[in-house]
């Protein structure tokens, strides 16, 4: 039997990841997880056991293909036609943080727990974060993905 942990058990680390160069699909994969707290032993589904993620020089951040100018982001405002859409060429000029944390936000499950863990998620333009106190672990996200990468020969 597997043992669930308590709310008194928690232990909330801080992350420091730095987004230059880095694919925003295979981040947000690997913050979503870290939020849940999937990355931990102690993982129980129903408690916010997560880390606390910080995200730096998120304008610097890339896609893959030609997503960048054909991607489309979709909402609606609540009334008949309402349909809006934005690229993230447009999104990356105006809100540059808002496209990691839509593709963040789309990697959780939808509910009260998931608004909460994504409240955990914080990112910055450029390499300054208020976050200094908390001593965050800093994780080479591009040493990480490299070794998840299977080469084809």
């Amino acid at each position: 039997m597997t043992p669930f942990i308590k709310k008194n058990e928690i232990k909330n680390n801080w992350l420091l990841i730095d987004a230059e160069n880095v694919v925003v699909g295979r981040l947000a994969a690997y913050i979503s997880k870290a939020l849940r707290g999937k990355n931990k032993t102690q993982y129980t589904p129903s408690m916010d056991n997560g880390d606390f993620v910080i995200v730096t020089n998120i304008e610097k951040i890339k896609f893959t293909g030609k997503k960048f100018a054909n991607k489309k982001y979709y909402r609606h405002t609540g009334y008949p036609g309402g349909i809006k859409s934005t690229s993230p060429l447009l999104l990356m000029k105006k809100k540059p943080e808002e496209v990691l944390k839509l593709a963040v936000k789309r990697m959780l499950p939808g509910g009260p727990l998931a608004k909460k863990q994504l409240t955990k998620l914080k990112i910055y333009k450029g390499v300054s974060h208020p976050h200094e106190s908390q001593n965050p672990k800093i994780i080479d996200f591009i040493k990480i993905n490299s070794k998840n990468q299977i080469s084809v020969s």
